[in-house]
């Protein structure tokens, strides 16, 4: 059940077999992505950077006989339009994405926002929306490298020291048995002239990449995804000794009794605990902020079941791996202090809200800091 893939991740086209999708989890259709000499009946076969017109003459090819200009705009010619076969991992309009294509990686489409800043003083204090996630350079969307954070946030000892990423930096585009197609534990890949070697595979199963993630229909993850993670970003994996969040460790008790009797603030402030709410075990999963499980019986694609004893805190579980309307990939924003302010400053679009017009941050799922608040839809 596991590493198990539903309907496939990075480039999903149909070819000629009757619902034989494009990767079929390994080497796919090699024309769909490569020219060997750049020459069909005269025409040229390669793609300009718009992705439109022919962008070289018959007879010269883009670096590893690609069709596109760079690896990520191979990805987008399926995965970034919207009558692309498959998951649309860059909507044409960031402002009013589709939820079945926002989730549950998010979308790049939020680089392109000219402000995702909600907290206060945001109107007038822009962050673009190159900080919403994972930079990817694409002359298809028109994007850039990160122009800010040279490498990846980490403490600096990670294997790599620069954020040239593409599609393939992450998914490995001649396929695998692995979850959406990432690379396996021992896989190398290069970055910009250095070498990452993953150091774990992310072992989960997957909703469908046209299905909208509700909190009885999400993914669900096994094992590895901090780990995974780390590959790169590994000064966030160092340990709470660091004074850092702990990520990829099991849950305490404690947390694990926050996280299923939590039910939102106005639930939590007027059933006060501890733990406060009346949310129950069976009913209490969040798909906007998951955890990790080993058990794949228990824990599966449609169930609602709060954490266990076994169950981990992961890079997952405050962040999606794309990009999303908040800064830094967050579920949820971490600059406002209630959730329905979210947009109403940048104008960019509000993430989903699970709760009511009382909510406080999500952060509150396992910590439950919000018991002994005031409701403000009760101030005068």
């Amino acid at each position: 059940m596991r590493n198990r893939m539903l309907l496939l991740g990075a480039i999903a086209i149909l070819v000629a077999a009757p619902a034989m999708a494009f990767h079929d989890g390994g080497v796919a259709n090699c024309q769909g992505c490569h020219t060997m000499h750049n020459s069909q009946g005269g025409a040229a076969m390669n793609k300009s950077a718009d992705g439109l017109s022919a962008g070289l003459a018959v007879g010269h090819g883009y670096t590893d006989l690609l069709l596109y200009p760079n690896a990520s705009d191979v990805c987008l010619n399926c995965h970034g339009r919207a009558a692309g076969g498959g998951y649309n991992v860059w909507m044409d309009t960031p402002t009013n994405p589709s939820l079945g294509d926002y989730y549950s990686a998010g979308n790049f489409t939020f680089l392109k926002e000219d402000n995702i800043n909600d907290g206060h003083g945001g109107a007038t204090s822009a962050i673009l929306g190159d900080q919403s996630g994972h930079n990817m350079a694409s002359g298809i969307k028109g994007t850039g490298w990160d122009p800010v954070l040279t490498a990846p946030p980490s403490d600096g000892s990670g294997p790599l020291d620069n954020n040239n990423i593409y599609c393939s930096s992450c998914h490995d585009p001649h396929g695998n048995s692995s979850f959406r197609m990432l690379y396996r534990q021992g896989q190398q890949v290069d970055i910009g002239g250095d070498t990452v070697t993953y150091a774990a595979t992310m072992e989960a199963v997957g909703i469908g990449t046209s299905d909208t993630e509700t909190n009885s229909l999400h993914n669900a993850y096994y094992s590895g995804y901090s780990e995974w993670c780390a590959s790169c970003h590994t000064g966030f994996h160092n340990g709470a000794g660091n004074l850092i969040h702990p990520s990829g460790v099991a849950l305490s008790a404690t947390v694990i009794a926050k996280y299923n009797a939590y039910n939102g603030t106005t639930d939590c402030v007027g059933n006060p605990g501890p733990p406060c709410g009346t949310g129950v075990a069976a009913t209490a999963y969040l798909a906007t902020v998951p955890f990790e499980d080993p058990d794949d019986t228990t824990y599966t694609t449609t169930s609602t079941v709060g954490p266990s004893a076994a169950s981990k805190v992961a890079c997952v579980t405050c962040h999606r791996a794309h990009a999303t309307s908040a800064k830094d990939s967050g579920r949820w924003d971490f600059q406002v202090t209630l959730l329905h302010e979210d947009g109403e400053e940048s104008g960019a679009w509000a993430l989903p809200n699970p709760y009511d017009v009382d909510q406080r941050s999500l952060c509150n799922k396992c910590h439950s800091q919000d018991e002994f608040d005031e409701l403000p839809s009760t101030l005068p």
